[in-house]
């Protein structure tokens, strides 16, 4: 690495380039500061040794640290990368497969394109993903974990080369799927040695998963839920999302997913529930007396969900939520527009609320809360000191945010991805204007398209619709027919 004083000159041209962010400890002015408070100027920013170390008054900082060189920033704004709460990071070879699919994508296009990757297509899956988070503004994903056979270490590896932090679920699906139950014991075992393999890394947080309650057998759910309480970390389940899943628990065990949960003891501060669209008053109940965290994933609800979770009510009952992409999109600033708007569609404007949330809400649960919910709140989520500087800049000089009247309502409805200078994770500069800038994207990029047909190809995917554009030439057939027919009957003889 450089030291401060070998950025000098650079700084001193008043031009902003990868290089000028190389020292060790980095001395920042940025024009504002996203703070817990909201955007404030006239802060510095302090990073050493991978964390904010001061984060304070501009002179204060200043005299304290007359031996570094200050790094102007004008017209741009540092705040906390942004949190996906629920990513699947291995799935991104089929994307737009599921556009226009019905709910439960998961058993036709999902669980099969999965099985089918390699421990090399599992390792470019998540480098692909995890370049695409960075580059919406993430510092942090939670992965939800994969059906893949191959070794879950080459998740972790795209994640450490990318530089992006990750919540690594591990599933412990114990019954259900192609071959039946599988032994417990050894789920577990291999369980923990997941969690004991990952304790103290820099990036990669341990996680435990269940796909869905229905696929873990009571003592499996319970007893990876309390292995997650004792490591301190999260442990995740897909609940209440479809309502051919919370009927599927009804028929078979008179319980609805969330209470099914409840009842075996697999609810409590260190679970994360995704989803929760479908949810009654006793069941938001029930996540606010067990400290239940809940990701909320607007543009999934959009895309290919059954309803969109009250994330507004969450918030008044005191709900712990983060937001989530679900794998749908990675970017950060579209999120929250997403989650604003939901709101706004299906409460605001039946209730006549004009504010769902008033700007600030959104901000906060895609930062901040979002760390709580994934078990990080001590480690990231804000720039504050003690934690890891993970942080984005983010171009204000731009005719979308000129004059600024209200930052946070700006940050939510206004701003793109591409104002986004710069994203750093445990202090250090992963993208630079939307690449990495210490490996070759485009490289990964020419090597995806080449594996990925093959991929595709070989899994047992089922789509209920067809591509787009076979779609379009079968309702234009449809109406031409029509026409025709039409016709038929009109034409004098």
């Amino acid at each position: 690495m450089h030291t401060q004083s070998q950025a000098r000159d650079t700084v001193g041209q008043g031009k902003l380039y990868p290089g000028i962010f190389d020292a060790d400890t980095l001395l920042l002015l940025p024009e504002e500061v996203l703070l817990g408070s909201g955007c404030a100027k006239g802060q510095a920013v302090l990073v050493a040794n991978g964390k904010f170390t001061e984060v304070g008054e501009r002179a204060a900082l200043l005299a304290r640290h007359p031996e570094l060189t200050p790094i102007e920033l004008p017209g741009k704004l540092l705040m906390p990368g942004f949190i996906d709460t629920h990513h699947h990071l291995t799935q991104s070879l089929g994307k737009s497969l599921v556009f226009g699919e019905p709910s439960e994508i998961f058993k036709r296009i999902w669980v099969p394109l999965e099985a089918s990757l390699d421990e090399q297509t599992l390792y470019l899956s998540a480098k692909l993903a995890a370049l695409e988070a960075l580059r919406g503004g993430f510092t942090t994903t939670v992965d939800a974990g994969t059906r893949a056979l191959a070794e879950i270490g080459s998740i972790a590896q795209a994640a450490e080369e990318t530089g992006l932090r990750c919540v690594l679920g591990f599933i412990c699906n114990d019954k259900g799927g192609q071959d039946g139950s599988v032994n417990g014991a050894t789920i577990r075992r291999d369980a923990e040695r997941h969690l004991s393999r990952w304790a103290g890394h820099a990036l990669i947080e341990p996680s435990l998963a269940v796909s869905i309650p229905e696929v873990a057998s009571d003592a499996m759910l319970h007893a990876a839920a309390s292995l997650c309480a004792e490591a301190g970390t999260i442990f995740q389940t897909h609940v209440n999302e479809h309502l051919q899943a919370v009927e599927r628990s009804l028929v078979a065990r008179r319980q609805r997913p969330l209470e099914h949960l409840h009842a075996v003891g697999a609810l409590g501060p260190q679970t994360l529930i995704a989803h929760a669209t479908l949810v009654t008053p006793t069941e938001l109940n029930l996540l606010r007396d067990t400290d239940t965290a809940v990701a909320f994933n607007p543009v999934a609800s959009s895309w290919k969900g059954n309803a969109v979770a009250p994330a507004l009510q969450m918030a008044a009952l005191g709900i712990r939520f983060g937001l989530g992409t679900d794998g749908t999109r990675s970017d950060a600033f579209r999120l929250m527009d997403a989650a604003e708007t939901s709101q706004r569609l299906t409460v605001g404007l039946a209730t006549g609320d004009s504010s769902c949330g008033g700007g600030w809400l959104w901000l906060e649960h895609a930062t901040r809360a979002s760390a709580d919910a994934a078990g990080l709140k001590a480690t990231t989520g804000e720039v504050a000191a003690g934690l890891a500087a993970d942080f984005l800049l983010v171009d204000l000089d731009v005719p979308e945010m000129t004059p600024s009247w209200d930052r946070p309502w700006e940050l939510v409805r206004y701003a793109n991805r591409d104002q986004i200078d710069a994203v750093f994770t445990n202090g250090r500069l992963r993208l630079w204007q939307g690449w990495p800038v210490d490996w070759d994207a485009r490289a990964l990029l020419r090597e995806v398209r080449e594996v990925a047909g093959a991929a595709v190809e070989r899994a047992p995917i089922y789509r209920v619709h067809p591509p787009s554009s076979a779609h379009r030439a079968t309702v234009n057939g449809a109406r031409e027919n029509d026409a025709e027919l039409t016709a038929g009957t009109t034409r004098p003889s």
